[in-house]
C-alpha cells in the first residue's frame, strides 16, 4: 500500500492492516468482513456507501494530521446514520462487554470493590445513555430538518456544544481504580482484558467526538447558511485531500 492517506484505490484489507481498530468501524457502514482483494471503492459501491464519506471517517480515525475542509466531493447525508450506528455499538456491545468483566472481577474481589465498580459503571452508563439520547432526540432531528432546507443551526449550536460532556475523561477514571485498588494477582488476565477494552472504548469515543467537532458542526453551519439563502460552497460536503 502506498504511504499517505487512504484513497478509493486502497485495498480494504490493507486499510485494516494499517489501523486494526477500523475493524470495529467498518461494520457500522453495513460492510461485513471478508474483503478479499477488493478496494475501498469496490466495497462502498457494493454496499451502497458514499466512498468519500467512508474515507473521511477512516482517515480521520487513523491519521492525526488528516485535514478536513469544506468541499464538494463528499456527501454527508450518511453522517447521522453513522453516528447512530456508533451509538448502538457503544451501548449494545462495548459497554455490556465491560460490564460483564467488571461484574466478574467485582464478585471475586470482594463486596467493597464490587460496590465501587458497580456504582461507577452504572453512573457512567447513565451518562453515556443520556448523552446519546439527547443527541438522537433533540439534535439529529434538527439536523435532518436542515438537510431539507428548514430550520436554523442557532439552537443546535447553543445546546449541543454546551451539553457535549467529556465522556472520554469520565471513562479514564476507571483504569485508575483498577490499577490502584483491586487485588490483581488472582485475575491478572481478566483485568488486562478489561483495561484493554476500556482503553479501546475511550479511543473510539475520542474519535467519535472529533468527528462531531470537525465534521458535524461545520456541516450544520453550512446547512443553516444554505437554508437561510446565504452563499455557501457546496453545503453538506467535506473535502478529501487524498494522497495519490
Amino acid at each position: 500500500m502506498k504511504t499517505g492517506f487512504f484513497t478509493p484505490r486502497t485495498k480494504m484489507a490493507d486499510m485494516i492492516a494499517a489501523n486494526h481498530t477500523l475493524i470495529l468501524v467498518v461494520p457500522r457502514f453495513g460492510i461485513p468482513l471478508g474483503f478479499g482483494e477488493k478496494s475501498v471503492q469496490e466495497l462502498c459501491a457494493q454496499y451502497g456507501q458514499d466512498v468519500g464519506f467512508f474515507l473521511l471517517v477512516c482517515n480521520l480515525y487513523t491519521f492525526s494530521d488528516y485535514p478536513v475542509s469544506l468541499h464538494e466531493n463528499v456527501d454527508l447525508s450518511g453522517l447521522i446514520p453513522y453516528l447512530e450506528a456508533s451509538h448502538r455499538y457503544y451501548l449494545n456491545e462495548r459497554l455490556p462487554h465491560i460490564v460483564r468483566h467488571l461484574t466478574s472481577i467485582g464478585d471475586r474481589a470482594g463486596q467493597q470493590y464490587a460496590a465501587v465498580l458497580h456504582k461507577f459503571i452504572d453512573d457512567y452508563r447513565k451518562e453515556v445513555t443520556d448523552h446519546f439520547d439527547y443527541e438522537e432526540r433533540e439534535v439529529f432531528p434538527c439536523i435532518q430538518q436542515l438537510q431539507k432546507g428548514k430550520g436554523s443551526a442557532a439552537q443546535i449550536a447553543a445546546t449541543f456544544l454546551d451539553s457535549h460532556s467529556d465522556l472520554v475523561e469520565s471513562l479514564s477514571d476507571l483504569p485508575q481504580i483498577l490499577y490502584k485498588y483491586l487485588p490483581g494477582n488472582p485475575m491478572v488476565e481478566e483485568l488486562s482484558e478489561l483495561v484493554f477494552s476500556i482503553l479501546q472504548l475511550s479511543s473510539d469515543l475520542e474519535k467519535h467526538a472529533l468527528l462531531e467537532e470537525k465534521v458535524l458542526m461545520p456541516y450544520v453551519t453550512q446547512l443553516s447558511a444554505q437554508a437561510s439563502g446565504q452563499s455557501v460552497q457546496s453545503a453538506g460536503k467535506v473535502d478529501e485531500r487524498r494522497s495519490r
